[in-house]
């Protein structure tokens, strides 16, 4: 699938004023702020046709034309990132758009190409990635989200839970094939996308915090693709200088293999 015959496109929705990490998009990480390192990476994918960053605040606006991305000024109060990828949706033309959270950075492009490529053929309205959890602290991690799905592949739940749960384990622990991790990235068709945030707010979702779950509660069926690829996450300010240090890891490695002559993507 390329560029020319499905547009996709990649909206990067950024708050100032998180609750838990104020600035967050701004955060500098190896000498360039988060929400830079997160739109080059969407923008090198070659699956995507457009790459946006939607915000209500002057400072980010300024930031990312700074570094020469595109951005859109969205104000109002959207319950959600994906309510903020809509209200872009509305004002333009498009076949598809990527819901991208500002403070998820994939370590390479094909990260966004395991979500893209397999949707663009699937005939699905709604779709999202997850990989395989190897550590048992992150499947009791509530910060973690954990997604079930069934044999085609479509999402059946999503928690903060450690789910499923091994009901014959004295010890939880993190079992291969079994438990993944959810990647905070959607793709939609424009018409799903404006459907979904039409809907309103369900009871699972504000349980568990989870908008993807008022997707479930409200009959959008969710196909989930598994990726091998890493991601980084911030969610408070203490996992800044642990998301640096990893970076700052990846990009070394990533510099010697190129200069070795190796065949490196991403």
């Amino acid at each position: 699938m390329t560029k020319a015959s499905r547009t996709v496109t990649v909206v990067i929705p950024a708050r100032y004023g998180s609750s838990r990490f104020p600035g967050k998009p701004l955060v500098e990480l190896n000498g360039k702020p988060m929400i830079q390192h997160v739109y080059e990476q969407a923008a090198a994918c070659r699956a995507v046709s457009e790459v946006l960053v939607a915000t209500d605040d002057e400072r980010i606006k300024q930031v990312v034309e700074r570094f020469g991305g595109r951005v859109i000024m969205v104000a109002g109060d959207y319950r959600t990132g994906t309510d903020r990828v809509a209200a872009v949706a509305r004002m333009f033309a498009g076949d598809c758009f990527v819901d991208l959270q500002g403070d998820e950075i994939p370590l390479t492009p094909d990260l966004l190409t395991d979500l893209i490529e397999p949707f663009l053929g699937s005939g699905a309205g709604m779709g999202t990635l997850k990989r395989v959890i190897d550590s048992t602290d992150d499947l009791l991690n509530p910060a973690v989200v954990k997604v079930v799905t069934d044999t085609k592949g479509d999402a059946l739940y999503f928690s903060r839970a450690p789910i499923p749960l091994v009901r014959d384990n004295p010890q939880p622990h993190a079992v291969g094939g079994l438990h993944y991790i959810h990647l905070g990235l959607y793709i939609y068709t424009k018409e799903t996308l404006l459907r979904f945030a039409s809907l309103p707010t369900s009871r699972i979702e504000d349980a568990e915090k989870l908008e993807q779950l008022r997707a479930l509660d409200h009959g959008i069926r969710i196909r989930v693709w598994e990726t091998k690829h890493a991601s980084l996450r911030v969610d408070r300010p203490e996992d800044v200088s642990d998301v640096a240090e990893r970076l700052q890891e990846y990009l070394a490695v990533k510099r010697e293999l190129k200069s070795s002559g190796m065949f490196f993507k991403g």
